[in-house]
């Protein structure tokens, strides 16, 4: 029998999924722009004005660009001052967060169903931490790796987020082909992060964006929603 020569990558038939999380699994409906208008005036005493544009955006670039935008330098250490700010400010909101917001149709059923089908982890715009206060709210943590996860300190551009996590999900159980990566998320910034690196991209229309959006951008199925619990794992495993 032929054996692998060598260094040879095996790849495994497993699927890694990347989910994204605000209009993909839940809507909190604002509170992230609510906790930059808490910090920011905290963190550096200058008002705040308004928001950046940061759908399917990453938090090293929305706080960069939202420093900008009020006169302040994004210097490393501002900024993290901006995510611990954000960090606390999520973390006291979590006893609420169920009441104010949603899980979306579908959300807790895909994620169930897939668990132990594939590995499950997140390509988010959002800091881990603040990851975990908004899935554990909603019971959605459970069947996640948030070990592997691509988040938003990474990386001003959200296809870094992706190779962070194939590499991290690849060290921790084994490596993914391309093709065995399918990345789920309601923006366009969602399905380019998927296509820069041959995963799938799956796109779900409820966020800003519609299906017609999603698929102009190259997303390979899109759905209305997640509620077709079968139909998203045929998307997934097929």
């Amino acid at each position: 029998m032929l054996k692998n020569p060598p260094g040879t990558v095996v790849f495994v038939s497993e699927r890694l999924v990347l989910w994204d999380i605000d209009q993909t699994l839940i809507d909190l409906r604002g509170a992230g722009s609510e906790w930059y208008a808490r910090v920011l005036p905290e963190v550096t005493g200058v008002t705040f004005t308004g928001m950046p544009p940061f759908f399917g955006r990453t938090e090293l670039a929305i706080t960069s660009e939202l420093l900008k935008l009020h006169g302040i330098e994004p210097d490393e250490e501002t900024v993290k001052k901006v995510w611990a700010g954000l960090v606390t400010a999520s973390e006291q909101a979590l006893p609420t967060l169920a009441s104010r917001g949603v899980a979306l149709p579908g959300a807790a059923a895909a994620l169930t169903t897939l668990a132990g089908t594939a590995v499950q982890s997140l390509v988010t715009g959002n800091l881990r931490e603040v990851s975990w206060h908004k899935l554990t709210a909603f019971g959605l943590h459970e069947h996640l790796d948030f070990e592997v996860g691509g988040y938003g300190s990474i990386s001003a551009h959200r296809p870094d987020l992706v190779a962070h996590a194939v590499s991290l999900a690849g060290a921790r159980h084994s490596p993914f082909a391309p093709d065995a990566v399918v990345v789920i998320g309601d923006t366009p910034h969602d399905v380019d992060a998927a296509l820069a690196h041959g995963a799938k991209a799956v796109g779900v229309a409820t966020g800003r964006f519609d299906a017609s959006t999603l698929r102009e951008a190259g997303a390979h199925i899109v759905f209305a929603d997640l509620s077709d619990t079968a139909a998203v794992v045929d998307a997934v495993l097929g």
